[in-house]
């Protein structure tokens, strides 16, 4: 049924932004909570940031201070603002969120096809 569609990645200079954005691909009922993974190539999957429905955050404390996550409830789409990106940043970004398709339906984990971040000189 639906999915999660990430946006926004690229390449970017060491120092540079990015804007990652994630969105269900169709109308659903509610989000709940909604983070942001990443996985660099033979690294395991690691939790970047996540926010629940009333916008409380949480960061890895590597990215702390650099990374902020926000939402648009309106349009159920999550964000992760990157700033000061390092090549250790490098990675595939994964949005991640529970979400109610329908009224009747119940909550359950989705996972985005992931967004290539790469940080390079």
């Amino acid at each position: 049924q639906v999915q999660l569609v990430e946006s926004g990645g690229g390449l970017v200079q060491p120092g540079g932004s990015l804007r990652l954005s994630c969105a269900p691909s169709g109308r659903i009922f509610i989000a709940y909570d909604m983070s942001w993974y990443r996985q660099a190539p033979g690294k395991q999957r690691e939790l970047a940031a996540s926010i629940t429905s009333g916008g409380s955050t949480n960061y890895a404390d590597s990215l702390k201070g650099r990374f902020t996550i926000s939402r648009d409830n309106a349009k159920n789409t999550v964000y992760l603002q990157m700033n000061g990106l390092k090549p250790e940043d490098t990675a595939v970004y994964y949005c991640n969120a529970i979400l109610r398709e329908y009224t009747f339906s119940r909550p359950d984990d989705y996972w985005g096809q992931g967004t290539q971040v790469t940080v390079s000189s």
